[in-house]
C-alpha cells in the first residue's frame, strides 16, 4: 500500500505538467517561441549573451541570425570560467553542478546544470511517467530499479568547488518527486557509489533479488541489464545466503560507511532467501529463471533504436514476463523526447527546450523549427536550454515518424558526423584521430592504413585497430595500448569498459591491400568512389571479415 501511495502521489504531481504538454501539442509554434524568450530574458546580461548580442532579439528569426550554431568546443573557455566558480557566465542562475559526458577534441565534456535545466528535464519526465503508469496501473503497486547516471566517485569538485556529477539518481526528477521515487526503489541510491564493478553488480543484484514485487526497470543501454544478470548462477547461493542473513558479501569488500549504509536496507529475509535458492538451483533457462525471480516485472525501459535495436530484442527474450519500452532521446545536455505507448515514435518534449532541426539531406539556413518538420524527414537536433547552451548541435539525428496533433514523433537513427556509438561510448573521430596520431608518432610509424572500428561480432564486443604495417608485433601492441589508454579518458568509453559492454581495444594486422579493400567496401555501401576518404574511426562493424589479416593475441585484461 505504501508503494501504491508513493507512486500514485508521483503521478498526481506529474499530471499538471503532462496536461500542459498535451495542450502544447496544439500550439507548437507559440509554445516554442515562449520557451526561447524565457531563456533569453533570463540570461540577457550574462557574459556570453552580451558578447553575442547586446540586446534581446525581437524574433526567432533575429535570434537565429545573431546567435551562431555551436558545439561544445565553442563553450570551452566559458566552462573553464564556470569551473573556477565565476558567476553570470552562461546563465544568470548559479551552476549547481557539472555533469560529465564524452567529448570530441577533449575526452570529457562538463555540462553546466542549473535549476532551470533541471526543471526542463522534469518537464519531459512528467508526461513520460504519466503515460507509462496510466497505461499499466499494475506498475503502481511495485518497486522500480532506475539506473539514470553512471557509477561515480563521490565528492568530485572543480577547481572552484563546483560539484562534478549527480550524487543521486533521483536528482533528475525533482526534490519531492525524487524522495517519492527513492521510497519505491528496489536498490538504494548509494549502490551507484560502489567503485568496483563486480561488487557493484553483486550488490545491485542482491537488492533486486530481495524485491519479489519489482515491476519496472529503467536502464540506458540494454546490455547494461544483460550483463547485470549474467552472473546470477555463479553467485546464486552466496546471494541467497546474504538475503537470508541480512549480510552483504560482494567480491571486493565495501568501505565501512558505505557498507553500514547499505546494510541498513538489507534486513534478514529467510523466506525470500529460500525461494531464491530453490529458483536459482533449479534446471531452468535464463528466461524461465528471470520470470520466476521477478514474476511481477511489467516493464523494461531502455534504448532500442539504431545500434541498440539488436541488443534490446535479445534483452526482451531474457525477460518474457515484461514489456519492452523503447526510450526516447535523452542526452546529458538536454531532454529531447519521451515514449508514448501505442505511437510509432517518441514525442518531442515541447516544453523542455527550444528546438531547431538541420535537415540531413540539404542543410537549411536557418535550420527548421519544430512546426516546420515533415513526415519522414531526417534532421540533426539543435537545442537552446536553460543550462546556457545556445543553438547547440547535439549530433543526434532523428527521423519524423508521425505527429500527435502538431507535435512531431521522432525516432533516433544515429549520430551525425563521425561519432561511433554502439553501447553509449560516443567516440568522436577527431578525438580518435588525435590519439592515433600521437601513438603512431611515439613509435615513429607511418602505416599505409590505420583505422578504428567496433567489431560487435567479438565476445564481448570491442573496438579494433585495423593497421597495415610491417612493424613487429610488440610495436603494434604498444600503439594499441597507447590508443586504449587515450580512449579510457572518455568517460563513457571507460564506463562501457567497466561494465563489460566493451572489451579492450584489439589490434588487427592487415596483410595487404587495406586501402583498396576499404574503398571497395565503401562503394558497396553506396558511396561514390570520388567521395571516399580514409577515416580514423568508422561507425560500421564487420571489417575483420573484409580485411585480409588477423587479430594479434595481446590486449589488456
Amino acid at each position: 500500500m505504501l508503494r501504491f501511495l508513493a507512486n500514485s502521489l508521483w503521478i498526481l504531481l506529474s499530471t499538471p505538467e503532462a496536461l500542459r504538454w498535451r495542450q502544447a501539442t496544439h500550439r507548437v509554434e507559440a509554445v516554442q517561441r515562449e520557451i526561447l524568450f524565457q531563456i533569453l530574458r533570463r540570461n540577457a546580461v550574462t557574459h556570453y549573451a552580451l558578447r553575442i548580442s547586446p540586446s534581446i532579439p525581437h524574433s526567432v528569426e533575429e535570434f537565429q541570425r545573431r546567435f551562431p550554431l555551436t558545439t561544445y568546443e565553442d563553450y570551452l573557455p566559458w566552462v573553464e570560467r564556470i569551473e573556477a566558480a565565476d558567476a553570470n557566465v552562461l546563465t544568470a542562475e548559479p551552476v549547481q553542478l557539472l555533469e560529465p559526458t564524452s567529448g570530441s577534441t577533449a575526452a570529457t565534456k562538463l555540462i553546466p546544470y542549473t535549476a532551470s535545466l533541471k526543471s526542463e528535464f522534469q518537464r519531459g519526465i512528467a508526461p513520460w511517467v504519466v503515460h507509462t503508469f496510466l497505461r499499466d496501473l499494475a506498475l503502481l503497486r511495485g518497486q522500480a530499479y532506475w539506473s539514470v547516471t553512471p557509477v561515480t566517485a563521490r565528492n568530485r569538485r572543480s577547481p572552484g568547488g563546483i560539484p562534478i556529477g549527480f550524487e543521486e539518481e533521483s536528482e533528475y526528477f525533482g526534490r519531492v518527486e525524487g524522495r517519492l521515487i527513492e521510497s519505491v526503489m528496489a536498490a538504494p541510491p548509494a549502490v551507484k557509489l560502489i567503485a568496483h564493478m563486480e561488487s557493484f553488480r553483486y550488490v545491485t543484484l542482491l537488492f533486486l533479488l530481495r524485491s519479489r514485487d519489482l515491476a519496472l526497470i529503467s536502464v540506458w543501454n540494454p546490455t547494461f541489464l544483460t550483463l547485470l544478470v549474467e552472473p546470477l548462477t555463479q553467485w546464486a547461493y552466496q546471494l541467497a545466503d546474504d538475503i537470508t542473513a541480512g549480510t552483504i558479501t560482494p567480491p571486493v569488500s565495501l568501505d565501512g560507511d558505505l557498507h553500514r549504509l547499505l546494510s541498513a536496507r538489507n534486513r534478514p529475509d529467510p523466506r525470500r532467501g529460500e525461494e531464491i535458492r530453490q529458483i536459482l538451483g533449479a534446471p531452468l533457462s535464463p528466461p524461465q529463471r528471470h520470470a520466476q525471480l521477478w514474476p511481477r516485472l511489467r516493464l523494461i525501459s531502455c534504448w532500442a533504436d539504431a545500434n541498440a535495436a539488436r541488443y534490446a530484442h535479445a534483452l526482451g527474450r531474457l525477460f518474457p514476463q515484461a514489456r519492452l519500452q523503447p526510450k526516447g532521446l535523452l542526452a546529458t545536455e538536454g531532454f529531447i523526447s519521451f515514449p508514448v505507448d501505442g505511437q510509432p515514435g517518441a514525442a518531442l518534449s515541447l516544453r523542455s527546450h527550444f528546438f531547431e532541426f538541420i535537415p540531413v539531406e540539404h542543410a537549411a539556413d536557418p535550420p527548421l523549427l519544430t512546426h516546420q518538420l515533415e513526415m519522414g524527414g531526417q534532421y540533426e537536433v539543435v537545442i537552446t536550454t536553460g543550462g546556457g547552451l545556445y543553438r547547440y548541435r547535439l549530433g543526434d539525428v532523428v527521423e519524423v515518424t508521425g505527429f500527435i496533433s502538431q507535435c512531431p514523433l521522432i525516432r533516433f537513427i544515429g549520430r551525425s558526423g563521425a561519432i561511433s556509438d554502439w553501447f553509449g561510448e560516443k567516440l568522436d573521430e577527431r578525438h580518435v584521430r588525435a590519439l592515433l596520431d600521437r601513438a603512431l608518432s611515439a613509435q615513429d610509424r607511418t602505416p599505409s592504413f590505420a583505422m578504428l572500428a567496433c567489431d560487435d561480432e567479438l565476445t564481448p564486443p570491442a573496438y579494433a585497430l585495423y593497421i597495415e604495417d610491417n612493424a613487429p608485433d610488440t610495436v603494434i601492441e604498444s600503439i594499441r595500448a597507447e590508443v586504449e589508454r587515450g580512449l579510457a579518458e572518455n568517460v563513457h568509453y571507460a564506463y562501457c569498459r567497466a561494465l563489460g559492454q566493451l572489451d579492450a581495444l584489439r589490434a588487427f594486422r592487415i596483410r595487404e591491400d587495406a586501402l583498396s579493400t576499404y574503398m571497395a567496401a565503401c562503394v558497396e555501401q553506396g558511396q561514390r568512389a570520388g567521395d571516399i576518404k580514409p577515416v580514423s574511426l568508422h561507425r560500421q562493424s564487420g571489417w575483420s571479415r573484409r580485411f585480409d589479416g588477423n587479430f594479434l593475441p595481446g590486449r589488456d585484461a
